[in-house]
């Protein structure tokens, strides 16, 4: 989940190409676009203009070690949700960035979006306007309904699962079941003001998958064109050596959003390149502390830039994001420093000086 390209010329130049051709492609809209189509550029900074500076973090309640955890029924646990979204409500965060998943709905579609709308309706009650996101390419690569595999002791997201998963992800006799997913949940919530935006595809081409992800990528954006929600859809960019991956994210993203886990001074010039698509932009992943992308430094920048700021991790829990991706604890002692996460499983701050900035940016003090 993070930027891997150190070669920052060949990044430069990358994006500057691929922002060309999306500057190429938007002109060949109109300015009122048809259903179904991507929104003009204009269309989406209206859109964004009407929002307060987004600011929130990628949110799975504590008590669930991943995404089928959160969303079966028999683990699903609205109390907890409630009091951690208080804790976001508390901060000045306006959106949390929340990872749905296939099995979860193929179990119960009707049961599975009542608790999406139960998830709305705490949320809206906090102020907290979500992301959804549908498929990710990301961990454990055969995610199975039912009793979700037990925490692994000092592991950086241990238990996360792949959606719809590795080698499924490139079994096209599988996309028309994923298309009805798609559909329903987008036709069932796609005109409620509740959620923000819709985050089709989170890192395509992770775990090795490159451009064979592209089909089902591409499929997802065709499935919501043609369900045509009210709300924007993007796919974030994250790896800049995926250039075709890239090309069409950017081509066909409504919103550009994008993972960004750098210093602030890297971070900001990735910002500065992006703008040239004249959309707005939404980091999506930030803050990593011990990379040096901090809320300190960055979160000032993407104010700003107005650059929408979602971070990593919210309450220490299931997930163990309090953990390094690459340094694992096998004893399950602290961290020296804590790389993801802002409060620990009490509600009380990892550091108090973060949650004051992040009070301070949100207008809160």
């Amino acid at each position: 989940m993070l930027i891997r390209n150190k070669n920052y010329c060949f990044l430069f130049l990358l994006l500057f190409t691929i922002s060309l051709q999306a500057q190429k492609n938007k002109k060949q809209v109109n300015n009122v676009p048809a259903p179904g189509t991507v929104w003009t550029a204009e269309k989406a900074n209206t859109w964004y203009g009407q929002h307060k500076w987004l600011t929130g973090a990628n949110y799975i309640p504590a008590t669930a070690i991943n995404q089928l955890e959160m969303w079966q029924a028999d683990t699903f646990d609205p109390a907890t949700i409630d009091k951690e979204l208080s804790w976001a409500e508390s901060i000045g965060f306006n959106t949390m960035r929340v990872f749905l998943h296939s099995i979860a709905w193929k179990q119960d579609p009707g049961g599975f979006k009542k608790r999406v709308d139960q998830f709305l309706s705490i949320s809206a009650k906090h102020h907290i306007e979500p992301i959804f996101v549908f498929f990710d390419d990301c961990w454990n690569k055969e995610p199975l309904a039912g009793r979700q595999p037990a925490v692994k002791t000092g592991i950086h997201n241990s238990g996360w699962m792949q959606d719809p998963g590795q080698p499924a992800s490139a079994d096209t006799t599988i996309f028309p079941s994923l298309e009805k997913y798609v559909k329903d949940v987008l036709t069932s919530f796609g005109h409620d003001k509740r959620i923000l935006l819709w985050d089709l595809y989170n890192e395509p081409g992770n775990n090795g998958k490159g451009d064979s992800s592209l089909p089902l990528l591409t499929k997802i954006f065709q499935w919501s064109r043609e369900v045509n929600p009210d709300q924007p859809v993007s796919a974030g960019l994250w790896a800049w050596n995926l250039e075709k991956l890239n090309a069409f994210q950017l081509k066909n993203s409504d919103v550009i959003t994008y993972h960004d886990y750098q210093e602030a001074s890297l971070h900001k010039q990735v910002v500065q390149v992006l703008k040239a698509n004249g959309r707005p932009l939404i980091c999506t992943e930030y803050m990593a502390r011990t990379r040096n992308s901090r809320f300190a430094t960055v979160m000032p920048m993407l104010q700003k830039e107005n650059v929408g700021a979602i971070n990593w991790g919210f309450a220490d829990g299931k997930t163990n994001t309090i953990y390094a991706w690459d340094t694992p604890t096998p004893d399950g002692s602290q961290p020296i420093e804590w790389f993801h996460d802002i409060f620990k499983k009490d509600g009380t701050p990892y550091r108090e000086d973060e949650v004051n900035l992040i009070k301070k940016l949100n207008g809160m003090q």
